[in-house]
């Protein structure tokens, strides 16, 4: 075993999730490199001091090029705003240093390319967080459908639904404003990161975006509440996808069902320890969708609990990353999602605007 210093950029929501895990997940997975939480930075020197002693960093920083630069941060997970993406990323490349980013890659897709680019060009290891695709069932959801057990795939429904500003009473704030804070920056590239995991690449796009509520006590929003998309993919398959912050109940509705031509498949996140499959075999009074709850035998769910149908949890996803993340680093070698995926989620985001600016199907391929 061999120590590596992390630094985590962005001590809030995201950053706290990333502590824990760096904490963790040596002791879960038996890594062969075991995180030392070397330094965190925050946006003052006293958050960042709040933070190194809440989650037991060594040193503390208000400024994050001093986290980047320091020798002893060999690898750096970034969990701040988007729009400071690209410019540490771009940095820490520079000093031929792995970056683990949070979606979506930077603000705008002129960002995530020139990332991406920054990263393959100095041929360091990468890796952007798409967490709820690694759920023990939507890893077996993929197993299933490359292994063909729902036969032809034909169709693709999905979505990332939730209901934190369904209120229009809710007052405006940071998530109200500039394009990457609202849904198709915020929700929208999970489930499509997702679609492209279950179901390779898409190829045309036609979408329609929407601002429910214009405005909201204390100012104008400026950004999207909901959007849905329908979609080609690469294998043949149509695709539906629905995305909105403000569908009132809905508090983690990443979902999505996939439809073959032997079966299908259903997940829902806030039923993240279950899968639904049908397959269409034996007599017909027996056919039906059979609750699979996951266990020891679905990926990585056994390094967390030996007990079939007791689950995990959204924090175990975010371990689950962290372990790919220092496993590429000491095979040298990138694991997906990189920031190749990150790039093509932000492209086919980019269609879905152009297209509902004009109405019209858009290739991905041009974007």
């Amino acid at each position: 075993m061999a120590e590596i210093g992390i630094g985590i950029i962005g001590g809030g929501y995201m950053g706290k999730a990333h502590s824990v895990a760096m904490s963790a997940v040596g002791a879960v997975f038996n890594t062969g490199l075991r995180p030392r939480l070397e330094m965190i930075c925050a946006s003052n020197e006293a958050s960042a001091e709040r933070y190194r002693t809440a989650y037991g960093f060594a040193h503390g920083t208000g400024n994050w090029q001093t986290l980047v630069s320091d020798p002893k941060v060999e690898a750096i997970v970034i969990a701040s705003p988007q729009e400071t993406h690209r410019a540490i990323a771009e940095a820490a490349f520079a000093l031929g240093k792995p970056v683990f980013c949070e979606k979506p890659l930077g603000a705008s897709i002129d960002d995530s390319a020139a990332m991406m680019q920054a990263a393959e060009a100095h041929h360091c290891i990468n890796m952007i967080g798409f967490n709820y695709i690694r759920t023990p069932a939507s890893q077996f959801a993929r197993q299933l459908i490359s292994d063909g057990a729902i036969g032809d795939i034909t169709m693709f429904r999905g979505e990332h639904t939730e209901d934190f500003l369904a209120d229009p009473n809710a007052p405006a704030t940071w998530r109200t404003s500039g394009d990457a804070n609202g849904t198709m920056g915020d929700l929208a590239p999970h489930m499509i990161n997702g679609a492209l995991a279950l179901m390779g690449p898409m190829t045309r796009v036609m979408a329609e975006i929407e601002t429910v509520h214009q405005t909201r006590p204390g100012g104008a929003v400026t950004n999207d509440d909901h959007a849905q998309m329908m979609v080609r993919f690469e294998n043949g398959a149509m695709g539906q996808m629905f995305f909105s912050r403000v569908a009132t109940g809905r508090k983690m509705g990443y979902a999505y069902e996939v439809t073959g031509t032997k079966g299908a498949i259903r997940f829902d996140q806030e039923d993240q320890n279950a899968l639904w499959l049908y397959r269409r075999e034996g007599p017909e009074a027996t056919q039906g969708f059979t609750k699979i709850l996951t266990g020891p035998a679905h990926p990585d769910y056994e390094p967390f609990c030996l007990g079939p149908g007791h689950g995990t949890g959204y924090q175990d996803q975010i371990i689950i990353e962290a372990r790919d993340f220092l496993r590429a680093i000491e095979t040298k070698t990138n694991i997906w999602p990189t920031f190749r995926d990150g790039h093509e989620v932000n492209q086919i985001i980019a269609a879905a605007r152009v297209s509902h600016t004009h109405g019209t199907w858009q290739d991905i391929a041009t974007f």
